[in-house]
């Protein structure tokens, strides 16, 4: 059963929808379909709309559609949209090569490289917003086990595709960048490219499933980086 989320205003400008319940498919269902009201309704009215995975966050363009938003919010039915059974298939070289917190990660969980391995590739990730970079996707759907706090100390480069796991999140950076994620592989494939239009080619309420490579096949596919593909 959809939860309805309390509106708190931060500033007489800026709102934001709060869930008090973990990220999900129901609760992403939810989100969309609030933003994509927004956008229909209130869109000639507001600055920007950012989501989180527990969070919705409106800056208007003036106070009093702020004001007007809170008090019609209570009363205004949102329906929740239907989520995408797309799933794309992403190759993922896991190697210490491209994967330099691949070793480390799996002493610190008591795994063996292989069943690391098998516990990230095995699971479905549904993207639930895009954020900190250009392209780079929020995913949910990480096993409990490989749950791992952030580096204390942030990396100054790693490398555009890597793979990497940040708390309770898998991401993929889609462009060189500092990060504070475990390293533990590397796609070829391209997430962001600004030449095209969208310049991402996969869309919030979609899925994505890792699809481990070998170092052979991922020298090769680095010279010449794969379309991702459908299931």
């Amino acid at each position: 059963m959809a939860i309805k989320p309390v509106y708190i205003e931060i500033t007489p400008q800026m709102g934001e929808l709060h869930w008090e319940q973990s990220p999900s498919d129901e609760l992403l269902a939810q989100q969309l379909g609030i933003i994509q009201w927004l956008e229909q309704h209130e869109k000639e009215h507001i600055e920007t709309i950012r989501q989180g995975f527990t969070s919705i966050a409106i800056l208007w363009k003036e106070d009093r559609f702020q004001t007007r938003f809170k008090n019609q919010y209570m009363t205004t039915k949102f329906s929740r949209v239907h989520l995408s059974d797309r799933i794309w298939q992403i190759p993922v070289c896991y190697d210490p090569e491209y994967g330099k917190d691949l070793g480390s990660l799996a002493v610190a969980k008591r795994l063996s490289l292989n069943s690391l391995i098998k516990l990230h590739a095995e699971n479905t990730y549904r993207i639930h917003f895009f954020g900190f970079l250009p392209g780079f996707m929020y995913l949910n759907g990480l096993p409990e086990v490989l749950h791992t706090p952030r580096k204390p100390f942030p990396d100054r480069t790693v490398d555009p595709g890597s793979v990497a796991i940040g708390g309770a999140q898998t991401g993929i950076y889609p462009r060189e960048s500092p990060g504070g994620w475990h390293t533990i592989g590397r796609s070829p494939v391209i997430f962001f490219d600004i030449e095209k239009d969208p310049p991402v080619w996969a869309q919030a309420g979609e899925s994505l499933e890792f699809v481990p490579i070998d170092g052979d096949e991922m020298s090769k596919l680095l010279k010449n980086p794969p379309s991702p593909y459908l299931k």
